[in-house]
């Protein structure tokens, strides 16, 4: 079974900085796309961005400049560095990867449990 865990959540100022984690476990053979969401309160889920098996990413355009995903395939971890924050960043943050190949087959469709962020003076 596959499983992702985000970190590095927390209370920050406006014009601060986190950097979130999201690291997959289950013995993974391949860590396929991942994208980052975020849902604020009384809000919908949003896409922030993504990062295919290749490393090419795209965000929305309100992150843009100030949000930036890598990942460290060979720790099976992707990440979400966020500069910049805005109280309307305010949200949890999930990490969802679309196709994982463990030791044991294909998983689609996985999610983390999230991590708060909250920007806040």
């Amino acid at each position: 079974q596959v499983q992702l865990v985000e970190s590095g959540g927390g209370l920050v100022q406006p014009g601060g900085s986190l950097r979130l984690s999201c690291v997959a476990s289950g013995n993974i053979v391949m860590l396929g796309a991942v994208a980052w969401y975020r849902q604020a309160p009384g809000k919908q889920r949003e896409l922030v961005g993504s990062i295919s098996s290749g490393g090419t990413t795209n965000y929305v355009d309100s992150v843009k400049g100030r949000f930036t995903i890598s990942r460290d395939n060979a720790k099976n971890t992707v990440y979400l560095q966020m500069n910049s924050l805005k109280p309307e960043d305010t949200a949890v943050y999930y990490c969802n990867a679309d196709r994982v190949r463990s030791s044991s087959g294909f998983y689609y469709n996985n999610w983390g449990q999230g991590t708060q962020v909250t920007v806040s003076s």
